[in-house]
């Protein structure tokens, strides 16, 4: 195991120390930081879905910007605007940068702003930089747009356009743990809160007396949090995503990718198959290239040098569900993503 896989271990078991039954939101996560991807999480409130994101910056020691979408939201409150300033009569323009110029951003219930706000994420989603005043700035090479939305709540909001939704990599349904992960989240709770108390009383007991040892008592915690092995930095990821880069996929294994998305074009004999029927419109070429991308991080995570076609299978939901646009015949039978893609996974051979 390399240094940068053992990383990518101890980020992966500290996040999930802090986030209880999200397993394979957190393995999302981590997928989508390999691939140098953005990540949509959309689930109900209470899925710890904010919690993810926060655990992952803090794990990564990263710059972490968050922005709360709200209705009435400016693009200049994402990107950072020019402020006037008049220093001893002198009159300037300084650029001051917004909560996008960090490592990790949060763009926390991304579908209650309208559209022109939404779009200021565009171009650092896809050219990893901003334009303002007609300046055009560079974000960090580690850059990454994790977004929030609710999939109920639909008065007040302003759903994502499908050239926007194609700009994540991966999105990510966020469900309710099961009633193990639930008890589990209780006694989490309950642990931070009495670290909490714990330190909030630390003032009191640095005059508490001290015992024939001379260390002072615990008081309720007793056994203080374990030491990370190693101090994770965004340069370790950076490493990481270039051995993503340098995994092997064969021309098969390609060939199968790209399949797979020309199904949703209906390109292919598929006459004894249900779904391009339920198909308006399919996946992008983006598609095809975050599901190879996918792949090869899966493939990395799991200790391997190459892609095999389970690899490929773990990645189809996450990367297509969000790129297909439904249609009426599929909406009236009330058909979901999930279906489609299983009868594509189904009727697409190897080969």
């Amino acid at each position: 195991m390399s240094l940068s896989q053992q990383v990518f271990k101890q980020l992966s078991d500290t996040v999930n120390q802090s986030v209880v039954g999200q397993d394979d939101v957190v393995k999302a996560l981590l997928i989508g930081l390999l691939t140098r991807g953005h990540v949509l999480l959309e689930g109900l409130p209470g899925t710890a879905k904010t919690r993810s994101i926060k655990a992952l910056a803090d794990a990564m020691n990263a710059d972490f910007g968050r922005v709360q979408f709200t209705p009435d939201l400016l693009p200049s409150d994402v990107t950072g605007a020019e402020i006037y300033r008049d220093v001893e009569g002198k009159h300037s323009l300084t650029f001051q940068p917004g909560p996008i110029f960090n490592n990790l951003i949060l763009a926390d219930e991304i579908n209650r702003a309208p559209a022109k706000v939404q779009s200021a994420l565009l171009e650092a989603m896809a050219e990893n930089s901003v334009t303002s005043a007609g300046e055009t700035r560079q974000l960090p090479n580690l850059f990454m747009v994790l977004a929030t939305q609710n999939p109920v709540e639909q008065e007040g909001t302003y759903p994502l356009p499908e050239a926007q939704m194609d700009r994540f990599m991966l999105k990510v349904n966020v469900d309710y743990p099961d009633a193990k992960s639930e008890l589990a989240i209780i006694d989490l709770v309950r642990e931070e809160e009495l670290m909490s108390i714990s330190s909030d009383n630390h003032v009191f007991k640095d005059s508490e007396p001290k015992d024939q040892a001379g260390s002072q008592h615990q008081g309720i915690i007793k056994n203080s949090p374990s030491i990370p092995e190693l101090m994770i930095r965004p340069e370790h990821i950076i490493v990481a995503q270039q051995e993503v880069s340098r995994i092997y996929i064969s021309p098969l294994i390609k060939s199968y990718v790209v399949n797979l998305v020309m199904a949703t074009r209906g390109v292919g004999d598929y006459n004894h198959a249900q779904f391009p029927q339920w198909l308006a419109v399919g996946a992008s070429p983006r598609a095809s290239i975050a599901l190879d991308r996918g792949a090869r991080a899966h493939a990395w995570l799991a200790g391997r040098d190459y892609v095999d076609p389970d690899d490929v299978r773990a990645m189809v939901h996450l990367v297509l569900g969000h790129r297909l646009v439904l249609s009426y015949a599929a909406i009236s039978e009330r058909i979901t993503t999930v279906k489609v893609i299983d009868e594509i996974l189904e009727h697409v051979m190897i080969g």
